[in-house]
């Protein structure tokens, strides 16, 4: 149940609609109860004394009774609608601000395609249930307390009669609930899974055909498939059981009714239209408990939903602003490691005792072997991550105490997967910056020497890209992300082996034009290329998460260490091809 009484404090907010659809929903259920009443005084005094004039006016007041019953119906159900798509609205804004709001760690070992699977179908599950389910539940047991009080006024002995089987038939409505709610979560779970991969097998269709993988993929689909089927049939194995029971255990109540009801007619007792009364009363009653089954199956998925939403809502964010975070002034770029240690979980240690000083303005080139750590010292500059020892700070604040807002606003950050978002080009380059000019955005282009290629499309800037940009080229969408982040004029810019998509004549521009947009801006540059770290004011070489080597190109090629051995094995071959391409072309 506390899944579900956390989720009824989404209705809280809308407490005068529900409050006003409640009040519908009392009145609905005495004039049902009204019903059987008037139906009782039509056999038993008007076709008895065969007052026509009477029965007319009974006849009419069933009749008005069933109009102002719908009227107020319509309000209960409009009026709760209202407020249950209002807290289903809430919850999904709840939970995708939260997810968004998660660290990078989260969104490292949590599949998208679970995610998805809880914004969407485990939502619906809960919407569900607020709007059928929670109003059902009130009418249920405002029928069941009217209809028992009107039985027992009527006839004590044959209410407790009518009501033998309802202890049984509560039983086994209660018994099998407590077999759904694991059997739902799991089924959940299951629908995640399959969510997750289809999310993912989509967004690697290029390599699943490319390495004529589809008939495998297919394969492990219906292996999860067959699996979701089989915990449903299950969980329908139960219900085939189930409500047949239930029906059955009714119509003996009502056979009883019957029974009994009939000889208490026969001798005198009780009169024919207190019998009907009677009857249509015990189908109040036995409407509710043998709706108890179907109640206990809804509220036992949105319960299940519910549990899998608030694992995501009750996570643990590793990256929290502090209650008194401040707001960074603008920038510098003073950029300090000190000793700094980080690893993406407790017992592993990707970087080690970091001490690092980048003054304002500089250029620094990260180098060393994958898994050397080179981006997980540019992800601790953001605070994409926080640091296990240790402190980094940006002008002397420690990224751990300012808003992490106003420090990303002032951080350009270009990652190695160009990433781009389904919309106009001009959209993407001013993602990150509201109410950007079109000459600005132009000029965030000219500078990553964007411009010519976009203009060259019938639309130009405004050409849409299909999702994640997969209609450009590589370079092309690299170039644009460049742009993306250049029009922030950012204090501190990181590029993750940023150039990596483009050619050596592509990236040669590039580098010109980022030459003059780098100019006071501190730059952290992964890159694999001879040009971008030799003019770089300081090259950091790493060795399995540690600093092993710093300084100028001239002075860590003089020092004959690793630098100097990375350099004779990967550039001194680069500047090789370079003069033969030299060579060709005085040719």
């Amino acid at each position: 149940m506390r899944p579900l009484i956390r989720l009824l404090r989404y209705l809280g907010r809308y407490r005068w609609v529900v409050a006003g659809t409640m009040t519908c929903l009392i009145i609905t259920t005495l004039l049902g109860l009204a019903t059987p009443w008037l139906i009782q005084q039509i056999i038993d005094t008007a076709l008895q004394s065969g007052n026509l004039s009477l029965l007319a006016l009974l006849a009419g007041a069933v009749v008005g009774v069933s109009l102002l019953n719908g009227i107020l119906s319509f309000i209960q159900r409009y009026g709760m609608a209202y407020a249950v798509q209002g807290a289903i609205y809430d919850i999904r804004n709840d939970l995708y601000n939260f997810i968004l709001h998660l660290p990078f760690s989260f969104h490292d070992r949590t599949r998208t395609g679970q995610l998805i699977s809880r914004l969407t179908s485990d939502v619906d599950q809960i919407s569900r249930f607020f709007g059928f389910g929670l109003s059902r539940l009130v009418s249920m047991a405002l029928t069941f307390a009217g209809a028992s009080f009107m039985l027992f006024r009527m006839n004590w002995q044959l209410a407790l009669l009518g009501l033998t089987l309802m202890p049984v038939m509560a039983f086994v409505a209660v018994s099998r609930s407590s077999k759904l709610g694991p059997m739902f979560y799991n089924i959940r779970q299951q629908f995640g899974r399959i969510t997750a991969q289809v999310q993912e097998n989509f967004s690697g269709v290029r390599v699943v055909k490319a390495f004529a993988r589809e008939q495998y993929e297919i394969e492990k689909f219906r292996s999860e498939l067959k699996e979701f089927l089989q915990r449903r049939v299950a969980v329908i194995r139960i219900f085939s059981v189930f409500m047949p029971l239930m029906s059955f255990l009714a119509n003996v109540g009502m056979v009883l009714i019957l029974g009994y009801g009939g000889w208490l007619v026969i001798s005198g007792r009780l009169s024919v239209g207190e019998l009907v009364a009677f009857q249509g009363y015990l189908m109040m009653l036995t409407g509710p408990v043998r709706m108890l089954g179907f109640m206990v199956v809804v509220g036992r998925r949105a319960s299940a939903a519910g549990e899998r939403i608030f694992e995501i809502l009750d996570s643990r964010s590793e990256v929290t602003e502090a209650p008194d975070a401040v707001e960074v002034p603008r920038l510098r770029g003073e950029v300090r490691f000190e000793n700094v240690s980080f690893g993406y979980e407790e017992r592993s240690q990707v970087l080690q005792n970091i001490n690092l000083v980048v003054r304002p303005g500089a250029t620094v080139a990260l180098l060393g072997a994958t898994g050397s750590g080179k981006t997980s010292i540019i992800n601790l500059i953001p605070r994409f991550y926080d640091v296990t020892e240790g402190q980094v700070t940006v002008d002397g604040y420690n990224v751990r105490e300012v808003k992490l807002q106003s420090l990303r606003e002032q951080i350009g950050t270009i990652f190695q997967e160009a990433f781009l978002f389904s919309g106009t080009i001009r959209d993407n380059i001013a993602y990150g910056r509201d109410g950007a000019s079109m000459r600005e955005v132009m000029r965030a282009a000219e500078l990553a020497q964007a411009h010519d290629f976009i203009m060259s499309f019938p639309q130009g800037y405004e050409t849409r890209v299909g999702e994640r940009g997969i209609t450009l080229s590589g370079g092309e969408r690299q170039r644009v992300t460049i742009a993306r982040a250049l029009l922030l004029d950012p204090r501190i810019l990181i590029m993750d082996d940023s150039t990596s998509s483009v050619d050596m004549e592509t990236e040669y521009l590039i580098q010109q034009a980022l030459a003059a947009a780098m100019k006071d801006r501190t730059c952290f540059v992964i890159a694999h290329r001879l040009s971008t770290v030799k003019n770089a004011d300081k090259i950091v070489v790493l060795d399995q998460g540690r600093i092993v080597e710093q300084g100028t190109h001239e002075e860590l090629l003089a020092r004959g260490g690793i630098y100097r051995r990375i350099y004779d094995t990967q550039f001194a071959e680069q500047d090789l091809d370079q003069a033969s391409e030299q060579v060709k072309e005085v040719a």
